[in-house]
């Protein structure tokens, strides 16, 4: 069922383009050409665009940005909050990064909106040429940090909408310390061979909707971090990728838990993994508590179902071997497909901190159209319904 604040949104975004197209004197003061940006691809517009916004922000009434098509080529752009109305940021163009990485320097982002209330980002690509950077760091040389595409830090009440994003250097879009979020009809295209290119990276934030994503990338296509609440997942496609990850966690010993997260109606293709928790092997104060993972269809998996907790690079700052992340209160329905391995459900949680309350149902996974394996280690819970491969939990 279609929101009241989504049927809301598509209105009014509608009317506003059908204003745009028929009216354009309406909308000549916050279109991002009228403060000189080019759409040539070539012209440094960030300027431009920081101008655009300032006018937007500085505004007593809700007001809207508009890029009309053409690329638009932008340095490192950090639209600053707080504003004093509604923005909305309306692309039908391209936003394009520099050639040469260099030119985004240290800072870690390419596109960030800070500290902003009610804002709207709908439309447009934005192409963030990260292939230069990928080789620079494959080749072992000293290289800037990879900026991440596009970063919403201390924004509330945000909807992004309708963005394809390519081959971003490191993550494309990040959610950071957000609340009350709408991420929909979202796509992200770069190589399977890219290091570190998350799609959708959520982490110290509460009450994230992700819907209708498509997501092809280099790692993990939806990713959750630390203090993660209420995010709902629905309608996503992934792969190539890593899967949808809620971890790694547990790399510090003071991080805060996961909590009620849903990933419902999703298609995994040639994914390393399907649905994947993921903690550092030491101890920690965190936890993943009441995860639904439901209706997933499988296509060639590497592993559809999994839990590692004992990750730990090079074997090392991980006394004990052994995770204090508490996992509880899992469930996996209705996830049926085919594995490229064998072993399509892997268990394998803490000695110290066993998983508790994992529940398992209707699963039908297949390697090389015979049933798959399964493995638990150091974890209880329950099973019914359809089970393939069978169950190793101990009811």
């Amino acid at each position: 069922m279609v929101s009241v604040v989504e049927t809301v949104f598509k209105i009014v975004t509608l009317g506003f383009v059908l204003l745009s197209f028929s009216h354009g004197a309406q909308i000549s003061a916050h279109n991002v050409v009228k403060f000189g940006a080019k759409p040539n691809g070539i012209n440094d517009s960030t300027e431009s665009f920081i101008k655009a916004w300032e006018a937007a922000c500085s505004s007593l009434k809700p007001a809207t940005i508009y890029v009309p098509k053409g690329r638009y080529l932008l340095k490192n752009t950090n639209f600053q909050g707080p504003c004093k109305s509604k923005v909305t940021l309306l692309i039908a163009g391209t936003l394009v990064a520099p050639q040469d990485y260099h030119a985004l320097g240290n800072s870690g982002f390419w596109i960030l909106f800070n500290h902003v209330e009610n804002l709207v980002v709908s439309g447009g690509k934005l192409d963030a040429k990260g292939a230069g950077l990928w080789n620079c760091r494959s080749s072992g040389k000293n290289c800037p940090v990879a900026a991440r595409s596009m970063t919403f830090n201390l924004v509330n009440n945000l909807v992004v909408s309708g963005i394809t994003s390519i081959n971003s250097q490191r993550s494309h879009l990040v959610i950071n310390t957000c609340n009350n979020v709408v991420v929909k009809n979202v796509r992200v295209i770069a190589p399977k061979n890219s290091p570190n290119t998350d799609g959708i990276h959520v982490e110290r934030s509460n009450g994230v909707t992700i819907n209708g994503c498509t997501i092809q990338t280099g790692d993990d296509c939806i990713s959750i971090g630390d203090s993660t609440y209420n995010l709902f997942m629905s309608n996503i496609k992934c792969g190539p990728g890593h899967g949808v990850s809620i971890g790694s966690l547990g790399k510090e010993i003071d991080e805060k838990g996961v909590e009620n997260v849903t990933l419902t109606n999703a298609i995994f293709s040639g994914s390393d993994n399907g649905v994947r928790i993921k903690t550092w092997a030491r101890p920690s104060n965190g936890f993943v508590r009441n995860v639904h993972f439901q209706n997933i269809i499988m296509n060639n998996v590497q592993n559809p179902i999994i839990i590692d907790q004992n990750y730990c690079p090079d074997n090392q700052g991980c006394p004990n071997q052994s995770s204090g992340i508490k996992i509880s209160q899992i469930s996996y329905m209705n996830i049926h497909g085919s594995s490229a391995t064998q072993e399509a459900v892997t268990f394998d949680c803490s000695p110290s901190d066993p998983c508790q309350g994992i529940k398992l149902q209707d699963i039908n996974l297949t390697y090389n159209n015979k049933a798959a394996t399964s493995s638990c280690k150091n974890i209880g819970g329950t099973s019914r319904g359809t089970l393939v491969p069978e169950s190793c939990l101990l009811n």
